[in-house]
């Protein structure tokens, strides 16, 4: 309460400071800073825009203002990203706050969560597109990151109601350049880069960026080797026709990394370097991307867009996996090969218009998308010969103890035991959307926005096993789901600079399991409320924004208690909607640039996601525990500078710190009824995490079309770690030097 009583007394400061602000009206500074061009395409008029807020975010796609949207964004731009120099893109979402990190399973992908939610499922997107988020994005091919907080379900459907993130790829130019980079650093980082772009014809430009990477890491054993490239092409068919091709592909070869110990509920104190897998571990991914964004403009008013994308994704790796010794540290090392596949083809169609009912304005936007994923993903078994000469399954490698390294030096490991494939689940999953919202500006200063969607969404595995002869296959229960999500916004603006909000939204996720009848689970509807306040102060030099929201799931899926026959159910696959979870919390950001040259990034966010009501039965979660990988506080803070004028120009410094609270990793405990007694018992699962922050440290100098940037990164040298479940307990990098080199042409 005291926190909230704090904060509220903040956003109270900010809305009095925006009250004493002068009145701008940016329309006209919309009008002012519009580029003007001949028929010869010769630049008449050019005023830079200081404020990059103000500039819609393409993931609002109704082409909505910022001021007038009742939900709060962030956007992370390309300047930031280079600045920071951004290897991952865990290092851009450190600008981000209430968004983090929340597991690193094998070293293969990094997971996010925000306002208590998991992102990685379905709300992560690419230009738009849901993107299968199986791999490490490549950071240097983005122009800028966008981030949606809160229930985004009226525009993208099946979306957990914590936020959006969306990547934004470099786009064509008709202004002619490029660069060339180099980037080199602690533990054999080496990376060159290239990106081109600019016109072809009049009519056409194109760009082209690709990279090359090869690194070691702070952990022995571990290395990484990826490349990839973006090529796109802007078609200007007429004035008010364009098409934008892009494409991508990225190989990434990698070691599989389950990271250090953890007995019980602790985390053993190795030494960080100290890899425990089989030195023969590999994995590699490969993930290529096409798209086609058509846009028309059949006035000023009217808009209309058709994009299609197609993404293909393919990912494998083998070794040792699970990282669970025995009180005593030995350790049987259990074997795992996997391999997944996903195709997923998207198409979206929306309309963008706006209309007068007298004095009232119309801000439209309405449309369909379809989108159809298959995965396929394939187990594997290891097996050896026994001395009669017969095939036995073979899961584990060897016996090794956590505090011998010497068992981890890979002189004495015996060769990759053979392998097969015994089971492929293909799952094929469709989703149709119809949606339509409409900002309606009643006054000035006051406008609703008011949207529906109909969403329709269809799934059904099918398994083929392979470990028997005949093979057999197995089709899976359907699912199909349909939901309807509706959103409310009220938006008042006493001054153009300032933007008060207060809104409703519903989200949906689809459940597993049956009803105790045998039917398949409706989806659980999930209901968030937010009021906040966005200002604009001295022509944009500042931005602010404060958001407040409660996120509940009151239909949580459960364990049934009984069967439909009365009898005490023990099957985990019968449910019933009777459980609970709630999320509320608050939210500022803070962007900043007081005077040429210096950029400031700060935020805070408190969340508190728990669970408020379950049945209590045998299995069921705890009332009031805090819900795994959700801490309760979030802060981030950067700053950068660089001279513009003296002996020392074109020098430049800058550092970005970020605060991870505490936290709770493993699994959320669980209630243990004893069936013969019907004592209840508590299976203790879940370990405390610290709350820690590193520091980064940036300094550079920029001389004509060169520069040189260096940065130190966690100079204190903070140990803490990135924990999925109970296994998979990946400390976080330690202090380390990275360097880039580029020129600009």
């Amino acid at each position: 309460m005291c926190k909230y009583k704090i904060l509220s007394s903040i956003a109270f400061l900010v809305t009095a400071l925006s009250f004493s602000q002068e009145t701008i009206n940016y329309d006209d500074l919309y009008a002012e800073n519009d580029t003007v061009k001949n028929k010869n395409r010769k630049i008449i008029k050019e005023v830079i825009v200081t404020n990059i807020q103000q500039k819609n975010p393409s993931i609002i796609r109704s082409g909505i203002k910022p001021m007038d949207l009742p939900q709060n964004f962030q956007v992370i731009g390309n300047t930031i990203i280079e600045q920071q120099q951004s290897i991952r893109l865990s290092d851009v979402i450190k600008n981000a706050n209430g968004v983090y990190v929340s597991s690193a399973r094998g070293g293969a992908q990094e997971s996010f969560f925000s306002r208590g939610y998991d992102m990685s499922a379905n709300n992560i997107f690419k230009n738009g597109f849901r993107a299968s988020s199986g791999s490490f994005p490549e950071v240097s091919s983005l122009e800028k990151v966008e981030l949606l907080k809160g229930g985004s379900a009226l525009l993208f459907g099946n979306v957990a109601p914590g936020g959006i993130l969306n990547m934004v790829t470099k786009a064509p130019s008709f202004t002619k350049g490029g660069e060339i980079s180099m980037q080199a650093g602690s533990y054999n980082f080496y990376k060159p880069a290239v990106d081109f772009y600019g016109p072809l014809s009049k009519t056409i430009a194109y760009r082209f960026n690709g990279t090359y990477e090869n690194s070691e890491s702070f952990r022995d054993v571990v290395k990484r080797e990826r490349y990839y490239f973006n090529p796109s092409v802007l078609f200007e068919i007429s004035k008010k026709t364009n098409l934008l091709l892009q494409g991508d592909y990225l190989h990434d070869d990698w070691t599989p990394d389950f990271g250090t110990a953890i007995i019980g509920k602790k985390i053993i104190d190795l030494p960080r370097d100290l890899f425990m897998g089989a030195h023969w571990s590999n994995g590699l991914t490969k993930q290529a991307t096409v798209s086609a964004l058509l846009k028309h403009e059949f006035n000023s008013n009217w808009k209309l867009s058709f994009n299609a994308s197609y993404q293909d994704y393919n990912r494998s790796w083998e070794g040792t996996e699970r990282i669970q010794p025995a009180a005593d540290g030995d350790w049987n090392r259990p074997l795992g090969k996997y391999r997944n596949e996903e195709a997923i083809a998207s198409q979206q169609l929306s309309l963008q218009g706006i209309f007068f009912t007298g004095k009232i304005k119309h801000q439209v936007f309405t449309g369909a998308d379809f989108e159809n994923a298959f995965a396929k993903a394939f187990t594997y078994r290891y097996y050896r010969f026994d001395e009669n000469g017969d095939i036995v399954t073979q899961t584990t490698y060897d016996n090794v103890n956590i505090f011998n390294p010497d068992d981890f030096n890979g002189q004495n490991e015996a060769l990759i035991p053979p392998s097969e494939n015994t089971r492929i689940v293909e799952t094929t999953t469709n989703r149709f959307g119809v949606y339509t919202q409409d900002l309606i500006s009643i006054t000035d200063k006051f406008k609703v926005l008011a949207g529906l969607r109909w969403s329709w969404q269809e799934s059904q595995p099918v398994t083929k096993n392979l470990a028997v002869t005949p093979n057999t296959r197995t089709d899976g229960v359907k699912q199909k789901d349909i939901a309807f999500s509706p959103k409310i916004g009220l938006v008042f603006q006493p001054t153009k600079n300032t933007s008060l909000f207060a809104s409703y939204s519903d989200s949906f996720t689809p459940n597993t399991g049956t009803t105790v009848s045998g039917d398949v689970l409706d989806p659980s509807i999930i209901a968030q409320y937010e009021v906040g306040i966005k200002n604009e102060f001295w022509n944009g030099l500042l931005s602010t924004n404060v958001a407040l929201y409660q996120i509940t799931n009151d239909n949580l899926a459960q364990t049934a208690e009984f069967k439909a026959d009365g009898s005490v159910n023990t099957d985990t696959q019968i449910k019933v909607l009777s459980g609970e979870t709630k999320s509320k919390g608050i939210e500022v950001d803070i962007t900043a640039r007081p005077i040429e040259g210096l950029n400031i990034i700060a935020g805070y966010s408190y969340n508190d996601m728990r669970y408020t009501k379950t049945s209590g039965t045998n299995g069921s979660f705890i009332v009031g525990d805090r819900l795994v990988r959700t801490p309760a506080n979030t802060a981030n803070l950067s700053f950068f500078y660089t001279l513009q004028s003296g002996k020392l120009k074109g020098v430049s410094f800058g550092a970005i710190g970020n605060y991870i609270g505490k936290r709770v990793g493993g699994w959320n405990n669980q209630v243990v009824v004893n069936p013969t007694t019907f004592e209840t018992t508590i299976n203790d699962r879940e370990i405390p995490l610290s709350d820690y922050t590193t520091v980064d440290l940036s300094v550079g100098y920029t001389w004509k079309k060169l520069s040189l940037l260096c940065k130190l990164s966690n100079i204190t040298n903070e140990l803490n770690y990135v924990v999925h479940e109970n296994y998979s307990v990946n400390p976080i990098a330690p202090r380390q030097i990275l360097t880039s080199l580029r020129y600009k042409f």
